[in-house]
């Protein structure tokens, strides 16, 4: 049976999303002009997995997270909280990978959780629906045999239902949907975050991968708590829950809208006019968390000279730095 979400658009809803519509252009039309969004991916990336996984209990904190992601070494946390931050950066990847998917499937709901859970599960089996019933503070999901039929709906309502709704809404539809059937043994809490976010990378309402919705989540985990417990409630309406995560998303733009602001001011990057060589080479030194000069020349297929020609104005704007000795220094991200 497919599921048919009960939600009201109220007067404050729509102005909210109207806000967020304004926001979000003024967000999109500033960093297509500028060659930070590497940088802001990354951060986007690393703040979203600090507060994801914090939420469900993880000790490390956002600068540890942060040399994770650069592949520095974090000494006295546990396996298991470094391996649930590196879970998260492989579920973002293949979030991001599969952006622009027209139609989820069971497989890719498994899958996905399947790269979160992936050795810190204390219950249940990665990317296997759950086969034993649980329970959840005072809400205890549907029982297990269940669980197929009801991620069938959501999955359908989210394939053939979700586009007629604003991103806003259907994105906060998926979110409380999936935590509501909690389809999965452990790690709930991650992958509907996670597929929320997913829902506005597929509606082309996170186009460039910036936005970190997570925090909002871990800033008031209370509140995220009663949000989420309010739906069930009130007999399963989620208009407040819609308006809820609205906030949150507008939030999260006020917050990209200010390091956009504060990062001209600083920089002055605004008036910086990329070359799509230094367009590439901003992204290698996303993905890669630096290159070595010989690297970078090999990469771009350009010599030393011309590598340097392409580096000076982005070290000088200070998007880009170099660190370690002058024999086995690299550049990196700054």
């Amino acid at each position: 049976m497919a599921y048919a979400p009960r939600f009201t658009i109220t007067p404050g809803l729509l102005a909210r999303i109207e806000e967020i519509a304004a926001l979000r252009a003024r967000i999109q039309a500033a960093s297509v002009e500028v060659p930070w969004i590497p940088m802001l991916q990354k951060d986007a990336r690393i703040r979203n997995a600090h507060a994801s996984t914090a939420i469900e209990g993880n000790p490390l904190t956002l600068e540890q997270v942060r040399a994770l992601d650069e592949g520095h070494p974090v000494p006295a946390v546990t396996p298991r909280s470094k391996r649930e931050v590196l879970n998260y950066f492989d579920g973002l990847k293949f979030v991001e990978k599969h952006a622009t998917k027209k139609a989820i499937t069971h497989e890719d709901v498994c899958r996905l959780h399947g790269i979160l859970a992936e050795g810190v599960m204390d219950q249940g089996k990665p990317g296997v629906y759950r086969t034993i019933r649980v329970r959840v503070g005072r809400h205890i999901p549907p029982p297990p045999e269940e669980v197929r039929g009801l991620m069938d709906g959501l999955i359908r309502w989210w394939n053939d239902e979700a586009g007629r709704w604003s991103p806003v809404v259907s994105s906060a539809v998926v979110h409380y949907r999936f935590e509501d059937i909690h389809a999965f043994a452990d790690g709930n809490g991650r992958v509907g975050r996670m597929l929320a976010l997913w829902e506005l990378f597929r509606r082309g309402f996170d186009t460039n991968h910036i936005f970190a919705v997570d925090e909002y989540y871990w800033d008031d985990r209370p509140r995220y708590y009663a949000a989420l417990e309010e739906v069930r409630q009130s007999n399963d309406d989620l208009t407040r829950w819609i308006e809820y995560c609205a906030e949150g998303i507008h939030r999260t733009l006020e917050g990209v809208q200010a390091r956009l602001e504060r990062i001209s001011v600083e920089t002055g990057a605004a008036k910086i006019t990329l070359r799509p060589r230094q367009e590439k080479l901003l992204g290698l030194l996303r993905d890669k968390g630096g290159m070595a000069p010989r690297e970078i020349w090999k990469a771009l297929g350009v010599s030393k000279q011309g590598a340097m020609g392409l580096l000076k104005p982005l070290i000088e704007a200070g998007f880009v730095k170099r660190v370690g000795t002058k024999k086995s220094g690299k550049y990196v991200l700054a």
